[in-house]
């Protein structure tokens, strides 16, 4: 009788946290971070490399669909460096 009131509460606690979850996104107040699959015909972005510079400023390196952009990230702002079509990196450590 003791393990199934402490499952019922696991249950209460796990079921108030999905509600509280559910209630905070619907009023805008949270997000959740979970990577939805590229659809067909959108553009998909990734992140190729990023170089830190500093503390507070930093070069990404980043495809987006068939382009690769330089962006360089500070403190002001960020700016688009360099643009050009999408390029393919060799892996680290294999001579070509």
């Amino acid at each position: 009788m003791e393990w199934t009131e402490q499952l019922l509460a696991v249950m209460v606690v796990l079921g108030l946290l999905c509600g509280s979850l559910w209630l905070l996104k619907r009023k805008g107040w949270a997000r959740t971070s979970f990577r939805r699959p590229a659809r067909p015909g959108q553009p998909r972005l990734e992140v190729i490399d990023r170089l830190a510079l500093g503390p507070q400023h930093s070069l990404h390196l980043v495809r987006l669909a068939d382009r690769t952009l330089l962006v360089g990230l500070s403190p002001q702002g960020c700016s688009l460096l360099e643009s050009g079509p999408s390029v393919t990196l060799p892996a680290a450590g294999l001579e070509s």
